[in-house]
């Protein structure tokens, strides 16, 4: 087939888990012998300079940048939200550049498929040409108002916390009104594909995971720093932030107290300068920003923190890590999505005290930090192979556009 990606940032370098799912997945669906072109904005928030790609990714595919400035400007996010009722994000991400290039690549091209890489994206499927036919599908991330309604009832500040549940309310009508647009529509977990249901979705739906491209995890498990702890995550992503300080303010103190030679480690970029100062106050928290290898960080790493009180999707970053044998630690909010057994390939604990006495039984015991850690490297060379799901979903497009 011949495959139009949209997406609203250059996936490269893969290092957060919405990268992560476009990029293994368009590489790969290239090495399957479809022809992928990648039309990407690039913005301030991630740019990247698109000569410094690495060349011969694959032949089969072709990476498009087009500058876009999406960064969140004061004024125009107060009157939006004062005398429009659009979401906010739908008019960061609208760009003429970026539209006429979608239609100029419309015309110029014969595409079997029109791929839709998040929700910020498919306002632009109101762009196309009448005499276009192409199979259009959106590939849901996650349910976004579903996000911004989870932070909002866990913030505290009243101004904020209403400003939030407007936001999730327009995005929550942007997703009602075009999702019956498409032909098909892709989820990541099953939960997601009925909350769409719910949602009024009346068309083609699949369940289409995101995978990992094993053929780059070698797991040394010689390599672990046993006992330690760290982080790991895009830091200007709300519920990392919320999750993070959770942590630090109602568990951090009573773990160093028992385990007084025990440092946080934390990785992730975009950390807004409030977050930094606030790490740096802690003498027994070590911030490392952007690292440039997270694989490496996480391979010399031992227990692995994801408390996610406000997700919605599946959290890439924990695949990502079960396949590097990373004991994890995280909540049934963040295990959403991914068929995790706990005490046997996770940990899952929603409460402060049940995960501070998680955190502490790995600390003690590692026969049993061992196990879990080998068992989710098991269990994701089972179920979340890139290679097996990119094939599945392939092969149901082109059964669905053949119907």
């Amino acid at each position: 087939m011949n495959i139009l990606i949209l997406h609203n940032k250059v996936p490269y370098p893969p290092k957060d888990g919405g990268a992560i799912a476009v990029w293994n997945t368009a590489v790969e669906m290239a090495q399957q012998e479809h022809r992928v072109t990648l039309l990407c904005m690039n913005t301030p928030k991630h740019y990247f300079p698109i000569e410094q790609l690495p060349e011969n990714i694959h032949p089969n595919l072709k990476i498009i940048a087009i500058d876009v400035d999406s960064s969140v400007k004061p004024f125009g996010l107060l009157c939006n939200f004062f005398f429009s009722s659009k979401a906010y994000h739908s008019v960061r991400f609208h760009s003429q550049r970026y539209k006429e290039k979608f239609i100029q690549l419309l015309k110029t091209e014969q595409y079997d498929v029109v791929l839709y890489e998040g929700l910020f994206v498919l306002p632009y499927i109101n762009y196309v040409p009448k005499n276009i036919k192409a199979f259009h599908v959106f590939r849901a991330h996650n349910i976004e108002h579903e996000i911004w309604q989870r932070v909002a009832i866990n913030e505290s500040n009243f101004f904020k916390k209403n400003y939030l549940l407007s936001l999730s309310k327009r995005l929550r009508n942007l997703e009602k009104l075009l999702i019956n647009k498409v032909d098909l529509l892709l989820t990541l977990t099953a939960r997601d594909e009925e909350k769409f249901r719910l949602l009024g979705f009346r068309k083609l739906s699949f369940i289409s995971q995101a995978g990992i491209d094993l053929s780059c995890v070698q797991v040394n498990r010689f390599k672990i720093n046993y006992p330690s702890i760290f982080f790991i995550g895009a830091l200007d992503w709300l519920p990392n932030q919320e999750g993070l300080l959770w942590f630090i303010r109602n568990l951090w103190q009573d773990i160093h107290l028992r385990f007084p030679d025990l440092v946080l480690e934390i990785a992730g970029r975009n950390a807004p300068h409030w977050l930094v100062r606030k790490l740096e106050e802690y003498s027994n928290i070590q911030f490392y920003g952007e690292i440039d290898d997270a694989h490496q960080f996480m391979q010399e790493r031992a227990i692995m923190l994801v408390p996610i009180f406000s997700g919605s999707g599946m959290r890439i970053k924990i695949i990502e890590g079960m396949a590097w044998g990373k004991t994890i630690i995280t909540t049934s909010i963040g295990t959403e999505g991914i068929d995790t057994t706990h005490n046997k390939n996770i940990i899952i604990a929603d409460s402060a005290e049940q995960f501070k006495n998680e955190i502490i039984r790995l600390l003690n015991d590692k026969d049993l930090f061992e196990r879990i850690g080998i068992q989710a490297h098991q269990f994701i060379l089972e179920k979340y192979n890139i290679k097996n799901i990119v094939e599945k979903t392939t092969h149901f497009i082109e059964k669905a556009i053949s119907s």
